[in-house]
């Protein structure tokens, strides 16, 4: 392709994705308006293709992003818009993150017609999530609750919340705000009832490593705030082994004078077992802060948590 050809963005054809795709897009317009306008190309991935099964038992996060990056290395695509807690800890060689949008509310959503509060679902309610984190916090709050397998995009959750599948689902704030609809949301949850998935709310552009040309128009766009609180957290991912087996979680938050709060907690599918772990540190000291988070989480995770390491 040509340096003076239109930059080629891929993603996954969901709504949501596409909303991310067009935020890069304009984002890029607005930095560069010499160029000619990016071209959005839709890759349909076999996360999307496969929506009646758990993440973990078809191949964890790899699996919302592995043709798009196989449409990236072979040239057929020249960055892609990824959400970030879809992305695994290591990332194929030759592939790195060019820059992060600015991060929106990480925090979830519930969508009940019982109430604000996860103490008000009643007694053995059904709770849809495919995600192990929420279901392992849930179930640590209120274990006599049914979890129920829903996945799909937004509205597709949504609709079956609607026709009585579930008596309650939770989704990502930010994938909310950026579709319009984060006033449907029953209450926003705090982050001290649920810490978000890593990573969640974070926009991440995908590129090749040696094309400099990318990286360079990608550069006015990066967040400094949201490179810091994500990579202390995909640090302490990264520390802890995590995969879709293992339920975790993680929140860096900025503080006056350059100090980054991260809080951390590894868990047990069942939510039998929880352990949770907090410090602070310079911001430039970001990835070691998520690095000894997460070994002092694995220091004191117990035997049980073994298996899930395998």
């Amino acid at each position: 392709m040509a340096n003076t050809g239109p930059l080629r963005i891929g993603t996954r054809g969901s709504p949501l994705a596409l909303a991310q795709a067009r935020e890069v897009q304009q984002r890029l317009a607005a930095a560069h308006p010499e160029l000619p306008p990016a071209e959005i190309a839709v890759i349909r991935t076999t996360g999307d293709k496969v929506q009646d099964r758990k993440l973990e038992e078809i191949g964890g996060k790899g699996l919302f992003t592995k043709e798009i990056e196989e449409a990236l290395i072979d040239g057929r695509i020249d960055l892609a818009v990824h959400s970030m807690k879809d992305m695994p800890t290591l990332l194929p060689p030759g592939l790195v993150i060019g820059c992060l949008l600015p991060r929106e509310d990480p925090r979830d959503a519930l969508f009940s017609p019982h109430g604000p509060r996860l103490a008000d679902l009643p007694k053995g309610a059904r709770v849809g999530t495919s995600a192990l984190r929420r279901q392992a916090q849930i179930l640590a709050l209120r274990p006599d609750v049914e979890i129920r397998i829903l996945r799909g995009n937004v509205g597709t959750r949504l609709a079956k919340l609607a026709a009585g599948e579930v008596d309650a689902t939770l989704l990502a704030l930010a994938g909310l705000k950026r579709l319009g609809l984060e006033d449907k949301a029953t209450a926003i949850l705090s982050s001290e009832e649920m810490l978000p998935a890593v990573a969640q709310g974070a926009i991440g552009v995908e590129i090749r490593e040696q094309d400099r040309r990318v990286a360079d128009l990608l550069a006015p766009l990066n967040d400094a705030d949201t490179s810091d609180s994500v990579e202390a957290e995909r640090a302490c991912l990264a520390a802890l082994d995590g995969s879709c087996h293992t339920p975790i979680a993680a929140l860096a938050e900025h503080e006056p004078g350059g100090i980054l709060r991260l809080r951390a907690l590894i868990a047990l599918p069942d939510g039998s077992e929880l352990h949770r772990a907090e410090r602070r540190a310079p911001r430039t000291e970001a990835g070691a802060l998520g690095r000894t988070v997460g070994e002092s989480l694995r220091a004191v995770a117990g035997p049980a948590f073994a298996q899930i390491w395998k």
